[in-house]
Order: structure tokens, then sequence, then C-alpha cells
């Protein structure tokens, strides 16, 4: 069994910033892409940002230049600092990894998900 816990959210004025945390737990060999999608009230959910194993990051051009995702192998943890917020940006933020885990198993996994507002 693999779970993800998420940190991080709450209420930031624009233009502030956030980072969210999102760690894996339980039997895992290694993990492939970690990701991080929101979806807003009413709106389909969006992927923000994803990062590979070998270290490459991808991004909508609605996030690029203002978040960045970063991931921490030896924790299972993977990142995103968001920076000049906008209210835009309010949404129910979820990571997502795909693990490895004993007998060669490949697992999609989902966290609960964090809720970021941005508002005045």
């Amino acid at each position: 069994q693999v779970q993800l816990a998420e940190s991080g959210g709450g209420l930031v004025q624009p233009g502030g910033s956030l980072r969210l945390s999102c760690a894996a737990s339980g039997s895992i060999s290694s993990i492939d892409f970690m990701r991080w999608y929101r979806q807003a009230p009413g709106k389909q959910r969006e992927l923000v940002a994803t990062a590979t194993s070998g270290g490459s990051t991808f991004y909508p051009d609605s996030v690029k230049g203002r978040f960045t995702i970063s991931r921490d192998n030896a924790k299972n943890t993977v990142y995103l600092q968001m920076n000049s917020l906008k209210p835009e940006d309010t949404a129910v933020y979820s990571c997502n990894v795909n693990v490895v885990v004993p007998a060669n198993r490949r697992l999609e996994v989902w966290g609960q998900g964090t809720l970021v507002t941005v508002s005045s």
C-alpha cells in the first residue's frame, strides 16, 4: 500500500507565495513521474507541473515562470513552489505519482488534495 500526504495549502494574497509538499510512504521501490494537478470549482482538472525521474520538468503556459516543481528522491517527496500567485490559481491542488512497488508492479497514486485560495 502506498499513500501520499500533502501539506502547505492555505490562504495567500495575490502576488504571494506558497509551497506545497507531497510525501509518499509505503513499500516503494522507485518513483517514476511525480505531478501536481489542480481543479477549480466548476472547471476541469488541470496538470500544472511534472517532474520525471531523470530530472526533467514540464509546465503549462498558465504557470510557467511562476511555479517550480522539485523532488527529493531520498525522501520520496515532491514539492511545488508557487510564486506570484493570482486569484485564478485558486483551486484544490493534488499530487499524483507513478510508483514501482515490490514484484515490479506499477501503481498510480493520488493525494487527498489541498486547497489553495488566492484572495485579498
